[in-house]
């Protein structure tokens, strides 16, 4: 099936016209509707010049307009980048640089951001602006979105290729982010075991009249997903299995805006009868479980008998929230190993409170291999790197050395191996043991020491520094620094951390600080990482 998932949206919402695509807060969209406004947004990107090939930058809150911008994108063979919202004015417009960005859909409260970008990345043809802001309203430079497609005509529906593509950035193993270059058809194969095999199919529809033909048997059996995804859309895991429902009829469901309530993800996920919710380990799902928990004791626990399903991804979610979903409904925890690179590397399934402590295994595509390029058997002592055969990335976007580093050739195969470490256990099960570079994943986050370090060095009563992750129940990992300083009596922990957040996203700044004279290194100026962890966990005991 040689389409993009723009022309199956296409076809499916041809089909199923008023079958709800999204449910955001306070409105549903039909599929009817998805299609028209995209196609509008469509038209208005070419108008602009945006063409094949060019990128689309989503900077933007879950809801409809970032699925629709997708879809627009998708509809003429762009490329949909995506763009942390949490990013500052200058990592946004780095990111909008690297990518060659022809245009730019982003959320109003986002708009100071924007002011950056658009006078200093010289690739940006087209600003949209959905909703206004005091900052910024919207005007001659950014274009209203909802004005815009009440101006433009809809974009007649004009068959796409599967080699289309979309590029998800991550932080990675560098300081700076790196656009993986996804072809959709790849991604839809990746997509064929969560997607449509719980609707009966052993591997992808084999042309665009079966898959929309899945698409309406699932919606009138009522067994098309209705998901809803807690991560942000800007993240693989989010988008990915978004993108995958849509492919069969399935529904969309997003919260509000801006930070985690957990009251509300439950309220919403009742409402609107959601089967998936889609996390990212503890540091989404400790606060929805204790939400759970405070709701129990008012006397007025939440519904969850439409739940069938949790999802996470990102970072390992640990038993002790499983169990206490497990005691709370009748699902299914699917627990990924897996980055934007390639993977899924590992599963652990649980289904009841039996099935803990829960052990990852990895899929048929996923091997360990050492640093000589050796597979290992299970039950060996050594320690490699998960590797991935299956639907994979082409590589990085303007990246080749890059590229080959991460997408190796291995025994005649091609592999994604970002650099995960792991153990293989001698009953097949994957012991994860974390990224190998030394990236900090806090709540899912993927942070480069090296960056904050470079921002911490510039204050100027900072000699020398080291930025390490220290272990987080919640988190997974926090973001620590040991700072050595000339002015031990004047620095001031929250004026470091509001140095770095002048330059970086919040989730980057060190939540651990700890001063000392001088930082313990080797006489040829190797740090001594064990001094520095045993330093970080004193100072946090």
């Amino acid at each position: 099936m040689d389409v993009s998932f723009g022309t199956v949206w296409e076809a499916v919402a041809t089909r199923l016209p008023h079958a709800v695509a999204i449910s955001e807060p306070g409105r549903d969209v039909t599929y009817a509707e998805f299609d028209d406004r995209a196609s509008r947004l469509a038209a208005a990107l070419e108008a602009a010049g945006v063409g094949p090939g060019d990128t689309v930058a989503c900077y933007l809150y879950n809801g409809a307009p970032y699925l629709e911008t997708v879809f627009a994108a998708f509809k003429i063979g762009a490329i949909p980048v995506n763009a942390n919202y949490r990013y500052t004015e200058e990592e946004l417009s780095s990111l909008l640089d690297d990518a060659d960005a022809a245009a730019l859909v982003f959320s109003g409260e986002l708009a100071a951001n924007v002011s950056h970008a658009a006078a200093h990345v010289s690739s940006l043809r087209l600003l949209v602006q959905v909703g206004t802001s005091p900052g910024w309203p919207a005007g001659p430079t950014a274009r209203d979105l909802d004005d815009l497609l009440a101006s433009t005509g809809p974009r007649p529906h004009r068959p796409r290729p599967g080699s289309d593509q979309l590029f998800m950035y991550t932080g990675g193993t560098t300081g700076r982010p790196k656009g993986v270059i996804w072809r959709q058809a790849d991604l839809l194969h990746s997509l064929t075991v969560p997607i449509f095999r719980p609707l009966g199919l052993a591997g992808l529809p084999r042309s665009l009249e079966e898959a929309v033909d899945v698409a309406v048997k699932a919606h009138e059996d009522r067994r098309a997903p209705a998901v809803m995804p807690v991560v942000p859309l800007m993240h693989g895991t989010g988008l990915f299995n978004t993108l995958g429902a849509l492919l069969v009829g399935g529904r969309a469901i997003t919260v509000r805006p801006g930070r985690l309530v957990p009251h509300h993800v439950w309220e919403t996920a009742v409402a609107q009868r959601a089967g998936t919710i889609i996390v990212a380990g503890n540091a989404v799902c400790q606060p929805l479980v204790d939400e759970l928990i405070r709701a129990e004791n008012a006397g007025s626990p939440h519904d969850l008998s439409s739940l069938r399903a949790v999802l996470s991804s990102g970072t390992a979610l640990s038993d002790r929230l499983k169990q206490a979903l497990h005691e709370r409904a009748d699902l299914t925890i699917t627990d990924a190993i897996a980055s934007s690179e390639g993977g899924p590397f590992a599963f652990a399934v649980t289904r009841s409170v039996e099935d803990l402590p829960a052990r990852f295994f990895p899929t048929p595509a996923t091997k360990v291999i050492t640093q000589d390029e050796r597979i290992l058997e299970p039950g060996s002592d050594e320690t490699g790197m998960l590797a991935y055969s299956g639907p994979m990335p082409l590589g990085y976007y303007n990246d080749r050395a890059k590229t080959a580093t991460t997408f190796r050739t291995v025994d005649g195969v091609r592999h994604a191996i970002p650099g995960d470490l792991a153990q293989l256990e001698a009953d097949g099960s994957i012991r994860f043991l974390g990224r190998g570079s030394g990236v900090i994943n806090t709540g899912g986050e993927k942070v480069h020491p090296q960056e904050v370090e470079s921002v911490l060095l510039t204050h100027p009563d900072v000699t020398d520094c080291v930025v390490l992750g220290a272990p987080d129940d919640v988190w997974g990992e926090q973001v620590a620094a040991i700072i050595a300083t000339s002015s031990p009596r004047s620095l001031v922990e929250s004026d470091l951390q509001d140095w770095v957040r002048r330059s970086l996203a919040g989730y980057k700044v060190p939540r651990t600080i700890v001063l000392v004279d001088r930082l313990a290194r080797t006489p040829t100026g190797k740090l001594e990482m064990a001094w520095a962890r045993a330093t970080v966990s004193a100072d946090k005991q």
